[in-house]
């Protein structure tokens, strides 16, 4: 079983890589074949953020992660980088992880059986691709180790395979803290306001006994007009609590691992 397989570092060094360059020998926690969390015993965390069709937060959030020194990691869809190209490029070139989003959005897997896949193995290889081709298309260069987070955060074991066939490793955001829940509109049942979900964040780095070492934080970099209380608008108040507790941020591939060729 893949779901929250715990990787010992001392262990999962003797195993099979997940693909060629990638190393999991830092003890990262799966679910479903896809990295949920990187290594739990040092005070690092990654802060992620997706896109597919709304930017109304990317100059926000490029500003503070500028101020904080920070190099963040950007699941974006092969939609947002045609629509928003200049962004993107922006993105790269501060020094930013620049990774799929698949790129239609298309769900992947049925939401309440999960081990029913909704897309052919040729459909959706056809979708990374072209979120990829989309990446190429207006001048970004592809970086490696090759992370993906699925569309709607949610995927099965036989996505997960796939797409480590195709030399790309399935990442999703760390559950717990509710930050993913920044989509949220006033009119769905449930809403989460950007206080309720700063606080959920603070709250869960002191109930976990590992606190938020190897986190994967989601934020959206943009949302829906309808939700006016954006939790990019509390990242600078975020980031300064978070480092005061004694944690870095790191990008994706310096929490989970480097290439080989780069060792």
């Amino acid at each position: 079983m893949y779901d929250l397989l715990f990787w010992l570092s001392g262990i999962a060094c003797k195993k099979k890589r997940l693909v060629e360059n990638v190393s999991p020998c830092n003890a990262v926690t799966l679910v479903e074949g896809g990295i949920i969390r990187g290594n739990r015993n040092i005070k690092k965390l990654s802060l992620v953020f997706t896109g597919h069709e709304f930017a109304d937060g990317a100059e926000t959030i490029m500003t503070v992660l500028k101020r904080h020194d920070i190099k963040g990691t950007f699941f974006l869809t092969g939609e947002f980088y045609r629509l928003y190209p200049e962004i993107s490029r922006k993105l790269q070139k501060f020094g930013h992880y620049m990774a799929p989003h698949s790129d239609k959005h298309l769900l992947y897997a049925d939401w309440t059986k999960r081990d029913s896949t909704l897309v052919t193995r040729e459909e959706f290889e056809s979708d990374l691709k072209d979120n990829y081709l989309a990446m190429q298309s207006i001048g970004l260069s592809i970086e490696s180790p090759r992370y993906f987070m699925p569309p709607y955060e949610w995927y099965n074991k036989e996505i997960s395979e796939w797409a480590g066939k195709m030399g790309v490793v399935v990442v999703n955001f760390t559950p717990g803290t509710t930050s993913n829940a920044d989509y949220t509109t006033p009119d769905m049942n449930n809403y989460m306001s950007s206080e309720t979900i700063y606080n959920n964040i603070l709250k869960y780095e002191e109930k976990d006994e590992n606190g938020l070492s190897g986190f994967i934080l989601l934020i959206h970099i943009g949302t829906d007009p309808k939700r006016m209380d954006k939790l990019y608008d509390r990242m600078d108040d975020l980031i300064i609590e978070i480092k005061k507790r004694g944690y870095d941020f790191v990008r994706i591939d310096d929490l989970l691992g480097k290439t080989n060729s780069n060792k």
